[in-house]
């Protein structure tokens, strides 16, 4: 009884972790608090399910197709919306809020779009929802598939920024974009570029947890939420406090539903939340300000 719901919590927490990194690079980098995040990751979810039941296209070849179109139209958000804010924006806090401003507003263009297009219902797509047996516990291929190609993308991300040249400048900015400029980076394209990345990890997000996941057009802000309590609870801007961070809600979430309550999952989300801020402000992995 505890290997089930310990599968099931890892699968969710590596899809908040790897949600939760997108929104990480865009604000670590570009310091933009994407309020929309969660409404990109539905689009995505969207724009797979048409591909599947119109067109017949895998959802994991669907990667190929909305993680691309994905970062363009982020890159195009910022370069259109964001970047005159930048312009204008005195001090990285100005800019913070104009942005809040901003990405609030685009959350519901967004979101009634979809609501146009695809109405308030919920929508799913069957694939790959055969169970597989994993230590005597049996868990659906799709969940497990989705768990896998996370890590994968997961860990390209960090050896990206790990191991690459234009990794290294990424974080430069995020760490310090004066100091950046003095070595020959370009802040704004930096920006740009993050944010564009973090619109395709968002994207990559949304394709994976709709193959096991119900969703409507109504459910982005819910995982914009989820999103930014991982990103603090493990400290902005830190990529392995994000992984942790989501696998500790997803596990917790999965754990109080199993054992205890299903509708207490969210209030033993923010109990966490609140025992880690109140602990460690900075998050887990986050530096305290000097």
């Amino acid at each position: 009884m505890f290997l089930e719901p310990l599968l099931t919590g890892i699968t969710l927490g590596g899809m908040y972790a790897l949600v939760a990194m997108g929104l990480t690079l865009q604000y670590g980098v570009a310091r933009i608090m994407n309020l929309s995040y969660g409404e990109i990751l539905v689009a995505a979810a969207f724009g797979v399910f048409w591909l599947f039941t119109a067109a017949g296209l895998n959802p994991l070849l669907g990667l190929a197709v909305v993680v691309p179109a994905a970062l363009v139209i982020s890159w195009l958000i910022y370069r259109i919306l964001l970047l005159p804010l930048v312009r204008r924006a005195k001090t990285r806090d100005a800019l913070e809020v104009d942005s809040i401003l901003a990405t609030f507003g685009l959350l519901f263009v967004v979101q009634g779009v979809m609501l146009v297009i695809f109405g308030g219902a919920y929508y799913s797509y069957s694939f790959l929802a055969i169970p597989v047996n994993v230590f005597g516990v049996t868990i659906a291929a799709n969940r497990l598939l989705a768990l896998a190609f996370a890590a994968v993308i997961g860990l390209g991300l960090y050896l990206g920024l790990t191991r690459t040249r234009a990794g290294t400048a990424l974080r430069a900015v995020a760490v310090d974009p004066v100091s950046a400029q003095l070595v020959a980076i370009d802040v704004r394209s930096a920006a740009a570029i993050a944010f564009a990345l973090g619109g395709g990890l968002v994207a990559s997000g949304g394709v994976l947890v709709s193959m096991f996941l119900t969703f409507n057009a109504n459910i982005g802000v819910v995982f914009t939420m989820k999103a930014l309590i991982v990103v603090i609870m493990g400290g902005v801007g830190n990529m392995l406090g994000a992984l942790v961070a989501g696998l500790i809600l997803g596990l917790t979430e999965t754990f109080v539903a199993t054992w205890i309550d299903p509708g207490l999952t969210l209030a033993a989300t923010y109990t966490i939340f609140l025992i880690i801020l109140l602990v460690r402000p900075q998050g887990l992995f986050g530096r305290s300000g000097r």
